[in-house]
């Protein structure tokens, strides 16, 4: 399946041909997003080999709508399943609102919302839910839960190189596994409910994405995986009020609960999530090499022992609990954690982006060396119309070479020859280093490729430096 496809759906659905598809930023699953927009009408483009799990959102989009909890409406699908066109809902999530905002009133309120939207997701689309509708299985159950335990284990853990009693840990998992899998109530369980898939509308709404994983399974799971996501960092004050808030609106929807079971269940759950999040990163970080997860194992870490620190009785299995409280451990998390070298006063760094055609900059502080990267082995978004009057600044363009190209390996690398130098120069005391990216124009993929070396250097190094784009005065910025 090929964006091609999405604009021929597009086209039946709403009579005109859309832009070419702008990639979308892509997560943690295989699939592809685009948006297709002409003139006032736009959609986002979903390709997915994966047609069990396009069936399963197509199943609860239909449930949900049907409740009135609000989720992006399918517009049309292919035949093979295989390509749909969803509603777009905008790009800001309430995770986006808490980076850019903190924790304001306004934020919470949003939290409460969506608590009491989850709610009504779990307990009232939960009563009609047909659970063979599911794509991987229809129970969050005893073998479901174990085979999250061992996702840490073998995805995280064992990367690790702790050493730990192997068959003794294998039986505590087991026995949680089947504690746990026997805990009531089951409901609808979203799965991956955390602020990301959550999306703000005007006038304060909210809606939900990426709910392909839904099955039976304990409510407490959600309310763990919303309230202690890592990255988020809700304070402990927050995390007990939105906890009596979900658990009040629970009450108003007419539903009894033993909230002293709930509560305990709550807390073995968020630990469950916890350990189910780090194989995450761990499989997509350590093993796939994605930045974004990689860049995530140190706030996930931070966030377990916070947990073992604040909850002494949980995991009551010596084994685990051992291992756990080893993996916390500083000297664990800070082989995650960016390491943040002074840089001499001295040292000047010079970060550019230029045209091939046009030439090399020259070397105005007559220091010779230094690096320049070829850029032109990455496909090109100046091919496509969508991006040609647009650079490497831009968000679309930034998507596109994220998602649609072999940029983020590129600058991995980049970042890899270039810290040698820089670890040696300060080191030495030299005073400068020049760094250079080059593409065709000098528009795209080298001012990308610039910004992302001159942030890496800010993050790492605390030297303020600037991406200087010498061919800016000739960038293609309107049709001709």
């Amino acid at each position: 399946m090929t964006p091609d496809s999405l604009a021929e759906l597009f086209k039946d659905q709403f009579a005109t041909a859309p832009q070419h598809p702008q990639a979308l930023a892509q997560s943690g699953s295989d699939r592809r997003y685009y948006r297709l927009t002409s003139g006032n009408q736009t959609a986002i483009g979903t390709l997915s080999e994966n047609t069990a799990e396009n069936n399963t959102f197509f199943y609860f989009t239909d449930l949900l709508r049907k409740h009135k909890i609000r989720v992006p409406e399918v517009y049309a699908r292919s035949r093979d399943r295989k390509a749909y066109l969803q509603e777009d809902l905008g790009s800001e999530s309430l995770f986006d609102k808490l980076q850019k905002e903190g924790l304001t009133p306004e934020v919470k309120a949003l939290y409460r919302k969506a608590l009491q939207e989850l709610a009504k997701f779990q307990w009232l689309a939960g009563r009609e839910a047909d659970f063979k509708q599911c794509c991987a299985t229809a129970a969050f159950d005893e073998k479901a839960i174990l085979s999250d335990l061992l996702y840490f284990k073998y995805y995280f853990l064992d990367l690790q190189r702790i050493p730990y009693n192997r068959q003794l840990l294998q039986d505590e998992m087991e026995g949680l596994a089947r504690e746990l899998g026997r805990y009531q109530p089951q409901m609808l369980m979203y799965r991956d409910f955390q602020s990301r898939n959550i999306m703000l509308l005007p006038k304060g709404e909210i809606a939900f994405i990426d709910y392909q994983g839904a099955m039976q399974g304990p409510p407490q799971y959600d309310l763990a995986s919303l309230l202690w996501q890592a990255k988020a960092a809700l304070p402990d004050a927050w995390k007990e009020e939105l906890l009596n808030s979900y658990l009040e609106g629970v009450k108003e929807l007419g539903i009894r609960i033993d909230e002293m079971h709930f509560r305990r269940g709550y807390g073995q759950f968020v630990l469950l999530r916890l350990l189910q999040v780090l194989g995450a990163y761990g499989f997509r970080g350590l093993l796939e090499r994605k930045p974004h997860f990689v860049s995530s194992i140190a706030p996930a870490l931070r966030n377990l022992h916070h947990f073992l620190d604040h909850n002494p009785q949980i995991p009551a299995l010596p084994e685990l609990r051992s291992v756990l409280e080893r993996l916390t451990q500083e000297d664990i998390i800070s082989r995650y954690t960016p390491a943040v070298v002074e840089a001499s006063p001295q040292l000047q760094v010079t970060i550019q982006s230029f045209s091939y055609k046009v030439g090399l900059p020259e070397d105005a502080n007559g220091h010779g060396g230094g690096f320049v990267f070829d850029c032109r082995g990455i496909l090109n978004p100046g091919r496509f119309p969508d991006y040609k009057h647009r650079s490497g600044l831009d968000k679309e363009v930034v998507a596109f070479l994220e998602t649609e190209t072999r940029m983020p390996e590129f600058i991995e690398k980049s970042q890899e020859l270039v810290g040698i130098t820089v670890d040696d120069y300060l080191q030495r005391g030299f005073d400068h280093l020049s760094i250079s990216f080059g593409c065709t124009g000098g528009q795209h993929r080298s001012v990308y490729a610039s910004e992302k070396m001159a942030a890496w250097f800010r993050n790492r190094y605390s030297i303020d430096c600037v991406a200087v784009h010498h061919n800016r005065s000739r960038w293609v910025t309107e049709p001709v």
